[in-house]
């Protein structure tokens, strides 16, 4: 979208001068006449236009048969009829040139032949070119710094506060409602709010990117079921980035397509939810997982910008006047994944010169002298001068609630330096988080959305991803065997146990790998040998290779009788300090993806996994290394072997240069498990699973020795 054409579709839908609203209602019993009714309400200034052909005047103002009808070509309409007549008053604005068209009703999405049909009219629409549309299932728009309240939202029956720089894009309707009144009773006020419904034309990243050089927008609020339009998303993700105005974001919604698509265990661990964490970190934007987090964080926000680099683990000093009230604090960083930090020897030095016994824990505790503007104030600067902190949260107790301008005055007077400083009021006490927030300091009203706050804003970077290249979902795949697997992780530069692929049906003279060995079925088509009783380990010798064999043809043909048991697939068995599973998909809304988790056969049990887009860099792959849990056994944890982790580091981000692979109609990979030797000895794929759109030729048909002994390929 141009700059120009981003100017006018915002000047469009969130600064009209003329407004029409089709099938509006003066029964105020009816949703319908809730729009009209919210603009006389709010004072808007502008031009009002009523359509409806079964009136003669609505709630005093005349009604027009039809959009040509009017006096003037408005520059918004909000059609409020059923499916069918929403698609002709949308036809009718492309034939006069309405910039946009906002339509209310449903009935677009599902499987029926006629929400199919409305969705495909609607489609023809917006393709003219001549009228955007916001919709179908859109509640409207709001914009209060020009009192516009398009919705028919009952939760805008009431004025909201002015002044507000958050602007809200929701794909739901109802959240909008939810944010308002959330908000108003918070005292927290908003720019703008959109309800972008089921986006057959503008998207929620669409209309985010049109608003980014309003300078009264200093953040945003996303509330999201799904990532389709990523590309959208990420353009204005990016956008915000560049101007300083953090997004944050609520996701909700999990789709069962990812593991409908997937025939690996990557495509179980990377499901929806995993992927869409992964791509709002790369695109910059701070996935909350409270919805009061959602609402009190912007300040925190906006100051972290100017704050150190991201970290997964911030470090944490809590400062309270109520020990109850900060124990919950701690205990909640704790669970968020937050470092509640004790102060040092010399932080706990400078608090005893200001008379304050620090105690040797996390916590703070000022007990009742807190409530003292010198205590607090003093035991404020010294934490947030000390090293050992990233964030500061204070903890003001009861006299917040009764003494609001005594508790909060400390908190004010010691913000604005090099640290975040942060406030959970324990009791209720509207007044202290309003003089908190005035003064452009997150306050919260749960230890749990502080935490959670604190946790994502912290983890939050610059955009990683310029750009997204989500997929249609290909028609017809095929799994490569495991040879020929074999040879794409060999093109990556991941290095695998020897192998041997061997005829059953002919007798076995000797085991052509070292032992102990791995004997599998081998056919195209297969990902989970295990599952069919294809899979013996611990070969030493050739009596035990004929017995394996005799167990897998008839463990597979008693199993599946469709799988071909002509070929087996010896392998030398490398024994490992640990596990993983390295694996690439494609996404069909974000594109390509790559996992790290912990290995085996239970790695979907364990869920102990990370997720990126892909390609990463060495940085990425390393982050990915740290977020598995299973991993910190490798790192010479209580004497334990060190694993060659830098190894694994080099392998995840050969693995996601299979981005680069796509084209050629790769979909799906998988190496699991990949054994990690210890620290310079490498890592060995023992396992490949490759998933194509279709026969790829040079791999189908690549001439594979059958015993692969090259310096790469040798365990230890």
């Amino acid at each position: 979208m141009s700059p120009d054409a981003g100017e006018r579709l915002y000047h469009a839908l969130m600064q009209p001068q003329t407004v029409a609203i089709v099938g509006a209602s003066d029964d105020p019993a009816k949703t319908t006449s809730r729009p009209l009714r919210n603009l006389a309400d709010s004072d808007w200034p502008g031009i009002v236009y009523v359509v409806n052909p079964n009136r003669d005047t609505v709630d005093g103002r005349r009604a027009y048969d039809s959009l040509a009808d009017l006096p003037a070509v408005p520059d918004h309409v909000f059609v409020l009829t059923g499916a069918d007549p929403a698609i002709e008053a949308a036809r009718e604005c492309s034939r006069i040139g309405v910039p946009v068209v906002t339509i209310m009703a449903d009935g677009f999405v599902g499987g029926s032949a006629d929400a199919r049909r409305r969705m495909t009219s609607l489609e023809e629409v917006a393709a003219a070119g001549r009228t955007r549309v916001l919709g179908p299932s859109s509640l409207g728009v709001v914009s209060t710094s020009q009192r516009l309240v398009l919705t028919a939202n009952a939760a805008f029956s009431e004025p909201l506060p002015m002044g507000g720089g958050i602007f809200v894009a929701s794909q739901s309707g109802s959240a909008i409602g939810a944010l308002a009144s959330r908000g108003k009773d918070a005292g927290i006020a908003f720019h703008s709010m959109v309800s972008t419904g089921s986006e057959i034309d503008l998207s929620l990243g669409e209309v985010c990117l049109a608003s980014v050089d309003d300078p009264e927008v200093t953040s945003y609020i996303l509330f999201l079921e799904n990532l389709s339009h990523a590309v959208d998303l990420a353009a204005f993700a990016r956008a915000a980035a560049d101007r300083g105005k953090p997004v944050l974001a609520y996701k909700l919604g999990r789709s069962d397509a990812a593991a409908e698509l997937a025939v690996s265990h990557t495509g179980a661990l990377a499901g929806d939810d995993a992927i869409a964490d992964a791509a709002l970190r790369d695109l910059g934007i701070t996935r909350v997982r409270t919805f009061d987090a959602l609402l009190e964080a912007h300040p925190l926000a906006r100051r972290a910008r100017t704050l150190a680099a991201a970290r997964s683990a911030p470090r944490v000093a809590v400062v309270s006047t109520t020990g109850g009230g900060g124990a919950m604090m701690v205990d909640c960083l704790a669970m968020a994944g937050a470092e509640p930090t004790r102060p040092s020897e010399q932080t706990r030095a400078r608090l005893a010169d200001a008379g304050i016994d620090a105690g040797g824990g996390t916590l703070v505790d000022l007990t009742l002298a807190g409530t003292r503007y010198e205590v607090m104030k003093s035991a404020l600067d010294i934490l947030l001068a000390a090293p050992e902190f990233d964030a500061v949260v204070a903890v003001p107790g009861s006299s917040a609630r009764f003494h609001p301008e005594h508790a909060v005055k400390p908190i004010v007077d010691a913000a604005g330096g090099d640290k975040a400083l942060v406030a959970f009021v324990v009791p209720s006490a509207p007044d202290a988080l309003r003089m908190l927030r005035d003064c452009g300091i997150s306050a919260f009203r749960s230890p749990e959305s502080c935490a959670d706050a604190i946790v994502s804003v912290f983890a939050s970077r610059a955009p990683r991803m310029a750009a997204l290249s989500p997929l249609p979902a290909p028609a017809t795949t095929n799994v490569l065997d495991e040879q020929s697997s074999y040879g794409v992780f060999t093109d990556l530069g991941i290095p695998h146990a020897p192998f041997a692929v061997l005829d059953t049906a002919e007798p076995f003279d000797e085991i052509p790998v070292a032992t102990p060995a791995a004997v599998k079925i081998h056919a195209a088509g297969l990902a989970h040998k295990s599952d069919l009783g294809g899979v013996v380990l611990g070969v030493e010798d050739t009596a035990g290779l004929t017995s394996a064999v005799d167990t897998i043809v008839s463990s597979v043909r008693r199993t599946d009788p469709t799988v071909p048991t002509d070929q087996i697939l010896v392998q030398q068995m490398i024994r490992g300090l640990g596990e993983a599973l390295i694996g690439f998909r494609v996404d069909p809304d974000v594109g390509p993806i790559v996992l790290l988790a912990a290995g085996g056969v239970l790695a979907e049990l364990h869920q102990d996994r990370s997720v990126r887009l892909a390609p990463v860099d060495p940085a990425t792959a390393q982050e990915m290394i740290d977020e598995v849990t299973a991993f910190r056994a490798l790192t010479g944890f209580r004497g334990l072997p060190k694993g060659d982790l830098t190894a694994l580091r080099d392998a995840v981000v050969a693995v996601s240069r299979a981005a680069d692979l796509v084209d050629s109609g790769v979909v799906e990979l998988e190496a699991n498990p990949v054994m990690v030797c210890a620290e310079g000895q490498g890592v060995f794929a023992v396992d490949a699973v490759v998933r194509i759109a279709q026969p790829d030729r040079s791999h189908a048909t690549r001439s594979t020795p059958a015993v692969i002994v090259t310096a790469g390929n040798v365990g230890p």
